[in-house]
C-alpha cells in the first residue's frame, strides 16, 4: 500500500466571501504511522487571516506522528457502532467495511462545532487519467427551481461543467450545471484552482457525473455526491507552494 494524503482546509468566517486556506496535510504511510504536519497555506492563513496553531498541534514548524488516527479527524468518521452507519455510508457511496480515510476522502469531515473541512490528495496515474469524488457545494443558494431539478437528479446523469470567472464571493468558481443547464451549485472552492486548469487546458478531457442524490433526512451538505474524472498530461496536481508541507 503506497502512503494515502488527506488535506485540512479552514474557513475564515469573518472574512467577506468566507475564504478558504489549506492548512495541513495528513498521511498514513505503509506501516500505519499517521503524520500530521501543517503547509505553507498555513502560513498564508495566519497572515491574511490570523490562522492559529490548533490545539492539538501547537506548533507549526513540527512532524506530528502516531500509531493512530489523530483526534481531530477520528471525531469526524462515525462510530463503527453508531445504528445508521450503514445508511450513513450509503449516502456516501461507501462499502460498509470502509476504513476512516477513505470515509473522510468523500464525507468532507465537516462539523459545525468548527471551520475545517478534509479533502483528498487528487492522485493521476501513469496516463495522466484522475478521478475525485466530492458533494456539490452552495445548492441551497440557486433557487427554488434548482431545488427541485436537484431532486430529479439520477445516478450516471452527466453534469455540464462551467467555468466562472466572476464569483461576487471567491471570484474564479467551476460552476456544475444539469443537462439541460440548470445551475445546480459548485465544486469545493479548495478545488477550484485545479479543476478550473484542468478544464481550461482540455475541456474535452473531463467529465462529470451524479453518483448519489440523498434526500432528506440526509444532511444539507450531503445532498448531491458528484465524480469529477479527467486526464492532466501536464497539470500536477495539488502541486502550488500552499500545499507544500513546512516540515519535509
Amino acid at each position: 500500500m503506497s502512503t494515502r494524503t488527506l488535506y485540512l482546509a479552514w474557513k475564515d468566517k469573518r472574512l467577506a466571501g468566507r475564504l478558504w486556506f489549506p492548512v495541513a496535510r495528513l498521511d498514513v504511510e505503509p506501516s500505519e504511522i499517521y503524520r500530521f504536519r501543517y503547509i505553507q497555506g498555513a502560513m498564508r492563513a495566519k497572515d491574511e487571516a490570523g490562522f492559529c496553531p490548533l490545539l492539538d498541534f501547537p506548533d507549526f514548524p513540527r512532524d506530528y506522528r502516531s500509531g493512530f488516527l489523530f483526534a481531530l479527524f477520528r471525531n469526524r468518521v462515525i462510530a463503527p457502532k453508531r445504528p445508521d452507519r450503514k445508511q450513513y455510508l450509503d449516502n456516501l457511496a461507501l462499502s460498509e467495511n470502509a476504513d476512516p480515510f477513505s470515509v473522510l476522502s468523500v464525507n468532507g469531515g465537516t462539523r459545525v462545532t468548527d471551520a475545517f473541512e478534509v479533502f483528498p490528495k487528487i492522485e493521476k496515474d501513469d496516463n495522466g487519467a484522475f478521478m475525485c469524488r466530492f458533494f456539490l457545494h452552495g445548492w441551497e443558494h440557486v433557487g427554488e427551481a434548482a431545488h427541485g431539478r436537484i431532486l430529479e437528479l439520477v445516478p450516471g446523469e452527466e453534469l455540464r461543467i462551467t467555468l466562472e470567472l466572476n464569483n461576487p464571493a471567491i471570484g474564479l468558481a467551476v460552476q456544475l450545471r444539469s443537462n439541460d443547464y440548470c445551475m445546480i451549485g459548485w465544486t469545493p472552492r479548495y478545488l477550484v484552482a485545479d479543476l478550473a486548469t484542468a478544464v481550461a487546458d482540455a475541456p474535452a478531457h473531463y467529465v462529470a457525473k451524479v453518483v448519489r442524490v440523498n434526500p432528506v433526512p440526509a444532511p444539507w451538505e450531503q445532498r448531491v455526491l458528484v465524480e469529477f474524472s479527467g486526464r492532466w498530461e501536464r497539470h500536477e496536481p495539488m502541486s502550488s507552494s500552499d500545499f507544500e508541507p513546512l516540515v519535509t
